[in-house]
């Protein structure tokens, strides 16, 4: 019985928490990129942008993850009538930095120890020569893909960044500053514009 009351107490803070969450229009996107955490932020997005057109802050802190479960949050953010500030903690990385620059540059912040990680798309490839070709094609497709997007995002060319991110290319927030992911590095939340 005992058990079963610490189980309840449990929900209802989770479900307090997360209310809280819902009025203060905070998203916090954390671990792996999912297609349950895809549809997790991008339900709490368009609740929060049929509430109200006021500004919805997004922190993230992620190892990346599956690449169109990113691209469905990145998307999301554009979408939405309200403006997502995106506020990078921790560690922003792969399809984390991908979701991360959905965002105009004017509403990308970071605390001040966060790093960034950029690199090319990589996958498993098995099964048949012809699909394994096919697998390797849009592994390819998807790698031109990212470099034109955060081309647009960073102000970066594309030669730029298909060069830098041969190798996990990991930026502080100095040089995430300066090479145009990130749009100001702020301490609170009263930095935020």
């Amino acid at each position: 019985m005992a058990i079963l009351k610490v189980a309840q107490d449990q929900v209802s803070r989770r479900g307090a928490i997360e209310e809280h969450f819902f009025q203060s229009r905070t998203i916090v996107l954390t671990g792996e990129i999912t297609h349950q955490l895809a549809q997790r932020v991008t339900e709490h997005m368009l609740a929060l942008a049929e509430t109200s057109d006021d500004p919805i802050n997004m922190i993230i802190s992620s190892p990346g993850g599956h690449v169109e479960s990113g691209d469905m949050v990145h998307d999301m953010i554009k979408f939405i009538r309200p403006r997502v500030r995106t506020i990078g903690s921790g560690w922003v990385a792969s399809a984390g930095a991908l979701i991360f620059v959905g965002a105009d540059i004017k509403d990308r912040y970071c605390l001040p120890n966060t790093r960034f990680l950029l690199h090319q798309p990589s996958g498993g490839i098995g099964g048949s020569a012809s699909d394994m070709e096919i697998q390797a094609n849009q592994i390819w497709h998807m790698r031109s893909r990212f470099e034109t997007l955060f081309a647009r995002a960073t102000g970066q060319t594309e030669a730029r960044i298909k060069a830098d991110t041969k190798r996990d290319f990991w930026l502080n927030t100095e040089a995430a500053l300066s090479y145009g992911l990130v749009g100001r590095v702020v301490a609170s939340v009263t930095e935020l514009l």
